[in-house]
């Protein structure tokens, strides 16, 4: 008889890859000022408290024309977490609010010591491998690649999932959150923590929204729905966005990946990011959780009903 994937891999770390039970706790590690998606993903994840036991929200550094630096964006990024908390009225996680990185790592050794790093060093390992802790990241990963660093034992304790670099057949991994910290990227998918990566360009990019759909569900249905109306509205006509603009909120994606039915997945080989912004693959590396589909109707339904509520 032809074993199953679970005696397959009974006591490895795949078996922490499998759906949870729910509620579980969760860490959010976001850049929250770079684009409106970490907004929309923050939203959403509060308001899916009957699954989501939101432990710790950590402010992700950042590095583009909306900072002067790794640190400014970190900043920023931890201004807009408490102006979200604000919209949603939720002041009390306002308490659980951590600073990260104030730059990227140096090396692969290194860590950058930060309020974000330290909590979730501490705080995995009130956890274990039965009932791990899931750190969902949405930016550069310093502070998730860091706390690693500083505490190698919680490996075992937590489940990583991360929205970053491209599609595996993607020719290049030139994507924002990866390209910014390679080292980070090359220590996650290379330490054995658990992992789910939801690829940018040729997966997650599919998940757009448009200005008539935001405006006919969301318009004047709470502050919330307004300040993420106005603002996406801004930064789509900003960009140069088209009369029939769409706007990629792939950050939701990564709570999707957690909260229900809403992407396709498969395991692989944990590919190597190369400092040249490539892919390496081997056959002999440890396996990891990869979504290539989005079910893009049925997740924006269930984000903006939460949204609305």
């Amino acid at each position: 008889m032809k074993p199953t994937l679970d005696a397959l891999f009974e006591g490895n770390h795949i078996k922490r890859l499998q759906k949870p039970n729910f509620p579980v706790d969760v860490i959010l590690d976001t850049d929250t000022y770079n684009e409106i998606d970490d907004q929309f993903a923050l939203a959403y994840l509060i308001k899916s408290a009957d699954k989501l036991n939101l432990k710790a929200i950590y402010a992700a550094p950042f590095l583009n024309q909306k900072s002067t630096s790794a640190e400014d964006g970190m900043e920023k990024s931890h201004e807009e977490i408490l102006r979200i908390l604000s919209l949603v009225e939720r002041n009390d996680l306002k308490q659980v609010v951590y600073k990260g990185s104030t730059t990227f790592l140096p090396s692969e050794t290194v860590p950058v010591q930060s309020e974000a790093a330290t909590h979730l060093a501490q705080l995995a390992i009130e956890y274990s491998i039965k009932n791990p802790l899931y750190v969902i990241a949405i930016g550069a990963i310093t502070n998730v690649a860091s706390a690693l660093l500083i505490n190698p034992e919680i490996k075992d304790r937590i489940v990583v999932i991360w929205l970053g670099g491209h599609a595996h057949d993607w020719h290049d991994t030139h994507e924002f959150n990866m390209q910014q910290d390679v080292a980070a990227a090359r220590i996650i998918f290379g330490c054995g923590v658990p992992l789910v990566q939801l690829p940018c360009m040729g997966v997650v990019s599919a998940f757009t929204i448009s200005g008539p759909e935001l405006e006919f569900w969301l318009r004047n249905k709470n502050p919330l729905c307004n300040y993420l109306v106005d603002v996406t509205t801004r930064d789509a006509i900003a960009d140069g966005g088209l009369p029939t603009w769409t706007r990629a909120i792939w950050d939701v994606t990564a709570i999707g990946w957690l909260t229900g039915d809403f992407t396709l997945d498969r395991f692989e080989h944990s590919p190597i990011p190369e400092y040249s912004h490539r892919y390496s693959f081997c056959k002999t590396r440890h396996m990891m959780r990869y979504v290539y589909h989005i079910k893009r109707d049925a997740l924006v339904q269930d984000l903006f009903n939460k949204l609305m509520a």
